[in-house]
């Protein structure tokens, strides 16, 4: 005998109560449980409304069934849990694997109701108070992308709200190998403006600021090493008698990749060019970009794969996700820079800044932070294709080195 979806309870087959739903009839055992069964039918059509309703608003792309395949079919990270076969009625499981037997409509059903996709702003970007698009006011200090976390640590240092500011800058005897300085004043923040892109010992200067009687000091840095500072001030094994004496304002830079100094040195030597030429470097669009005396030089940035640091492979957090306030030129114009507030400490100094004349802000409109989830999404699931990319990078890298 047939059983009942919803109270499963055995049915007979001649029972009144039945519905159609994926092309097979359900029989109940009463009214109320089809009622029930339909409704959640009907709450598939709703998302589904929902759903487009949100791509013709906000000018996203529709989600087919082939995103669904491309990141979590195909790579092998299914489930089987059947979340899209049942929220579809033109996706059936076979050989253990969802497959499409009709015609997709795109509608992202299937894709948001997946347990291995990440489709939420908070889990893709972490939570924050407001996104914005800024650069330096007439008070900051000009730099890469509006310059504008070093306007708001000047700002921070005028005022007496910080000591010191743990900042990177460029090693002059090894150019663009990044040592971390502890900024008192406006010269120490423009010898540390632009971007570096290898790992630096901030930590190291952390500890020797607070050891030195520093009660306020700002920290900036990559996920990575936000990620320290915060396990140590949180860790029931953290150094709490070392962090409790400072006040630390977390300061975080978006990050996709960071790159080994010797390999970016010997990249750039087979490219005819000496990192002392070099005078800014920036990742844009999928792109290297370095400008030198002689003009500008552009690499497709998978020429970098065999470089990147190993420990990039592992971390998923591209946002900066455990900040007051994080940082990154994705989403904004040129000479901008894209802002996500995310404390309560970090809106109060952040909108001081502005009112005080040191930053100019404007709200990140929906296409930018569009492109910011977008390059976060990228990262969080690429430990999916980590395996597969593990030999390529790989052999990159011999060619690179060798």
């Amino acid at each position: 005998m047939p059983t009942d979806p919803i109270c499963k309870m055995e049915v007979d087959e001649t029972s009144e109560f039945g519905s159609l739903h994926n092309g097979q009839k359900y029989i109940f055992c009463s009214c109320e449980c089809k009622k029930k069964f339909d409704e959640l039918d009907t709450s598939v059509i709703r998302l589904r409304r929902f759903l487009k309703h949100q791509h013709e608003d906000k000018a996203k792309r529709a989600i087919s069934f082939g995103h669904l395949y491309r990141d979590i079919i195909k790579p092998g990270i299914c489930t089987q849990c059947g979340a899209c076969i049942a929220s579809c009625e033109v996706l059936r499981m076979e050989g253990g694997r969802p497959k499409l037997v009709g015609k997709c409509i795109a509608c992202g059903v299937c894709y948001n109701q997946c347990p291995r996709t990440i489709t939420t702003e908070v889990a893709l970007i972490g939570k924050f108070r407001e996104a914005l698009t800024a650069r330096n006011g007439p008070k900051g200090i000009g730099g890469q992308d509006g310059g504008v976390i070093s306007s708001l640590l000047l700002y921070a240092l005028d005022e007496g709200l910080i000591d010191s500011a743990v900042v990177t800058a460029t090693n002059p005897d090894e150019p663009w190998r990044p040592i971390p300085i502890i900024a008192k004043n406006r010269d120490d923040l423009i010898r540390a403006a632009g971007s570096k892109y290898t790992h630096a010992l901030t930590m190291d200067a952390l500890f020797s600021t607070i050891k030195l009687g520093a009660r306020s000091v700002a920290f900036v840095g990559n996920s990575c090493n936000i990620d320290a500072v915060h396990k140590m001030q949180t860790s029931p094994q953290g150094l709490l008698h070392l962090f409790m004496r400072a006040n630390i304002l977390k300061l975080g830079l978006f990050c996709m990749d960071t790159f080994d100094y010797d390999g970016m040195k010997m990249f750039f030597k087979g490219q005819g060019i000496a990192l002392d030429e070099i005078e800014k470097m920036v990742i844009k669009k999928g792109k290297f970009v370095v400008e030198t005396a002689a003009g500008e030089r552009v690499f497709d940035l998978g020429d970098f794969d065999g470089i990147r640091s190993s420990s990039c492979k592992y971390c998923t957090d591209f946002a900066c996700e455990k900040t007051d306030i994080s940082f990154g030129g994705v989403g904004s114009k040129d000479g901008y820079t894209t802002v996500l507030v995310r404390s309560g400490i970090g809106y109060e100094i952040f909108h001081e800044a502005v009112d005080s004349g040191y930053i100019e802000a404007d709200v990140l409109d929906s296409a930018g932070l569009e492109r910011v989830l977008n390059l976060a999404k990228a990262k969080k699931v690429q430990m999916y294709m980590f395996e597969k990319r593990k030999d390529k990078d790989k052999d990159k890298g011999t060619q690179l080195l060798s």
